[in-house]
């Protein structure tokens, strides 16, 4: 071996190491953030098992020196207490049809807009683009005083129809540009092989769109789960969902940190493993399209 080969061996042997040891320190950096970000839940996991006494003298941390601080008492109150557990009852009476809804009635529109011809198709997807820019704000009191008249104010149903009426916007968008990147000549085998659009639209454009209406699944239980002010101003005031009895909670919380705690956590646990258990999909629909 040359004097030259010598050198650009060691020069490699060099840049493997620099290279190993700067994926090791990213590694550390987004586990040391990963975890920073997981602090407030894990104080409020810790929180959700301590007493209220525990929780006046001392912070959620005090626990790992004094583990016997934990309990689940206060799970078995919020099991107790009918407020919080009607206000799960109706937020997922509420997320579960305003989820599926706009799921369906977005992928059927976005097929439509994508791969079906009728008079003002473009125009028509135009004024679907326009009304995402239309904030929540503008349509309170409009659709407040249509509630009214109609008999659907304060109604789990009123909720429903207001989630799904701007909800959908996004998922025609969304879910309308997934589909049309389907390559044609799939969709024209289909069609010469018999197939309706019906047929054509549950065995070929919805499995290979699974990912892109997973992510918008995702977004809008997210959405509507962690709403509040939708729902303290349409919602039925004798059963409002979590994120409503819970912000009525806080004005009492010196006596009932208790239940507030616990209930929160739950709250925030829902979301989650709705996520985590869709994060593959939920990436996939991401990342559709970036390489080709």
């Amino acid at each position: 071996m040359t004097q030259t080969e010598v050198v650009k061996a060691k020069q490699s042997v060099g840049g493997r190491i620099a290279s190993a040891l700067g994926g090791t320190a990213l590694r550390v950096f987004l586990v040391l953030v990963g975890l920073f970000w997981l602090v407030p839940t894990i104080g409020l996991l810790i929180g959700s098992v301590r007493t209220p006494a525990d929780m006046s003298e001392s912070g959620w941390w005090k626990v790992f020196s004094a583990p016997s601080q934990m309990t689940l008492d206060n799970y078995s109150n919020l099991l107790e207490d009918d407020t919080i557990t009607d206000s799960i009852l109706s937020s997922v009476m509420i997320t579960v049809p305003a989820t599926l809804l706009v799921v369906v009635i977005g992928a059927l529109a976005g097929y439509a807009f994508a791969w079906m011809d009728f008079p003002g198709r473009d125009w028509w997807f135009i004024g679907v683009v326009g009304l995402l820019v239309v904030p929540v704000q503008v349509a309170l009191l409009p659709v407040s005083k249509l509630f009214g008249e109609i008999g659907i104010f304060e109604t789990t149903v009123g909720v429903v129809v207001f989630h799904v009426a701007f909800g959908l916007p996004f998922a025609i968008f969304l879910l309308r540009n997934f589909f049309a990147e389907i390559p044609r000549e799939l969709l024209e085998a289909a069609r010469l092989d018999g197939a309706g659009e019906l047929r054509l639209f549950l065995r070929v454009v919805m499995p290979l769109g699974a990912p892109a209406i997973a992510s918008l699944g995702i977004f809008q239980f997210l959405w509507v789960w962690n709403d509040m002010l939708i729902a303290l101003i349409f919602a039925d005031s004798q059963k409002p969902p979590i994120t409503v009895a819970l912000q009525q909670q806080v004005r009492f919380f010196g006596d009932n940190v208790q239940i507030l705690a616990p209930g929160a956590f739950i709250s925030m646990v829902i979301p989650l493993a709705v996520f985590f258990a869709f994060q593959r999909q939920f990436v996939s629909g991401v990342m559709a399209g970036a390489v080709k």
